[in-house]
């Protein structure tokens, strides 16, 4: 009967340690995860900075939860094209992308476009700065005017 009685309060206090164990952990706040907008937000922060890793660790998150985010393509995409050692066949692929989400994002046009002229391909871009100028004319259209600068100076330095 003794062991019984020993049976029965090990298990009471096993119960008891394993409610209190839960008890803690519902106390303990979990840590929340960066929305696509603050990783979007702290890639440009990186971006400013020069700083293209920490930019694209964030942006290669935020294609992954938003895969239809052309913006976050686009950026990423730019990171790419920017770092050190610039990964164009990265580059090419998220433009791209954003570009099939969003055909007519003016920034997609123009880096792509700067992209093609890296990889001395200056009918491509000349494609882009076309869609550009459909898109949003070329009076007012900053993205228009900076590609259009980059294909002639890239011309003048042939």
């Amino acid at each position: 009967m003794l062991s019984t009685i020993r049976r029965t309060a090990l298990i009471l206090g096993l119960a008891a340690l394993y409610t209190a164990n839960i008890a803690v952990a519902a106390d303990t706040p979990s840590t929340a995860q960066p929305t696509v907008s603050e990783r979007m937000q702290n890639a440009r922060d990186a971006i400013k900075a020069n700083k293209w890793q920490p930019a694209i660790a964030e942006l290669r998150i935020a294609v992954r939860d938003e895969p239809k985010n052309a913006d976050a393509h686009n950026l990423l995409a730019y990171s790419y094209r920017k770092q050190a050692k610039p990964d164009l066949s990265k580059a090419f692929e998220h433009y791209k992308i954003a570009l099939q989400l969003d055909p007519k994002h003016k920034g997609a046009h123009e880096y792509i476009g700067e992209a093609y002229l890296m990889d001395k391909k200056p009918d491509e871009a000349e494609k882009h700065l076309a869609e550009l100028e459909k898109i949003c004319g070329n009076k007012t259209c900053e993205e228009y005017a900076d590609l259009a600068k980059a294909i002639a100076q890239f011309k003048v330095g042939k």
